[in-house]
């Protein structure tokens, strides 16, 4: 269904299109048909660890000169590893840094109550990232975040019939990444560019083996270093004042956890700074009439981050443990719960 016809002026009389807004009377159609990911959002000197960089842009690269190398060059790149280790960020500051404009998906798209969409999906995101380099001469590329999330087996899952003709779909874009069929008659000047896929995933042995083979997919292991533990987690304190020693001594206090939790350490210090903020606002009472109802020219009060301190680190830190410790304990003790009942 071709629901632009109907909002373009000269299409239908200009007393229901009208012209005040333009050549067409919907205004973000234009915005919600924009389906590729732009980064301007990602201010700041973020570190990228050599390794990672390595690996995404020699895979994009091969991918883009495979018709003048004499190697079968896989389509797929799968990273994986141990959740919260910023496989996603890390790939997206690759991206802007080489003026990627990629196609993003996500697992939760990977299943439908109608068969067949999810494929179909698919395939129409790889040929709009086709479009980017034929029409914008910008690169691209598809990238499908959890991937293990939506096709992985875990104990008892059910296979759908999604989830067969996605692997299917993805297994044939592998095999023939130019020819890419959405329902329409095959034509012989329909090519498409090659767009190398990225998957990101916590276990990729949980998806379908003829999938992941050597060939169709390359796998990744990323495990970030101290190294890379520390300069990224450096880069994000850095405008906290915070120094290098002082995140080596964060870091050796904390082993063995993800990127993600001193992430969590930083976010963690802001409570105090947002419960004074609220009852600056009124207390909890107000915050809806606040927060969503104030009037135009009325302004909130102005929130002032906390000064972070090396101390208030380490209180959030431990704070964290303890609600990690109780999850594990609970989860411990359910177990244990289900073996004394068999």
């Amino acid at each position: 269904m071709n629901i632009a016809v109907g909002a373009r002026s000269g299409i239908i009389d200009d007393l229901f299109a009208g012209n005040f807004l333009g050549r067409d009377s919907d205004i973000v159609f234009d915005y919600r048909q924009k389906v590729t990911r732009s980064f301007e959002y990602l201010q700041g000197d973020y570190y990228i660890a050599p390794l990672f960089m390595d690996k995404v842009v020699c895979h994009i690269v091969k991918n883009y000169i495979a018709h003048l190398l004499n190697i079968k060059v896989p389509l797929i790149l799968g990273i994986w590893g141990g959740k919260g280790q910023g496989k996603s960020f890390q790939t997206e500051l690759i991206f802007q840094a080489m003026g990627i404009e990629p196609v993003i998906m996500s697992a939760g798209e990977l299943e439908s109550e109608r068969a067949g969409e999810p494929g179909k999906l698919i395939r129409e995101r790889y040929r709009t990232a086709s479009q980017v380099v034929q029409n914008q001469g910008k690169m691209s590329c598809l990238m499908i975040n959890d991937i293990d999330a939506g096709l992985g087996r875990f104990g008892n899952t059910q296979m759908t019939v999604n989830n067969q003709i996605v692997v299917g779909t993805l297994m044939n874009l592998s095999d023939n990444p130019t020819r890419v069929s959405i329902g329409q008659d095959w034509r012989e000047s329909d090519v498409t560019n090659r767009i190398p896929i990225i998957f990101t995933g916590n276990d990729l042995s949980t998806i379908y083996a003829p999938l992941i083979r050597d060939g169709r997919m390359e796998k990744f292991f990323w495990q970030p270093n101290l190294e890379d533990i520390v300069n990224i987690v450096h880069r994000t304190y850095e405008k906290d004042g915070i120094s290098r020693d002082e995140v080596i001594s964060i870091v050796n206090t904390f082993p063995n956890q993800a990127l993600d939790f001193y992430g969590a350490l930083r976010s963690r210090t802001y409570d105090r700074s947002i419960s004074k903020w609220i009852d600056d606002i009124g207390g909890v009472e107000n915050l809806g009439r606040k927060l969503l109802k104030q009037k135009k020219d009325e302004k909130l009060p102005v929130f002032i981050p906390p000064e972070q301190t090396v101390e208030a680190l380490f209180e959030s830190g431990y704070s964290l443990l303890r609600e990690q410790q109780l999850i594990m304990e609970t989860k411990l003790s359910k177990e244990y719960m289900k073996n004394s009942d068999d």
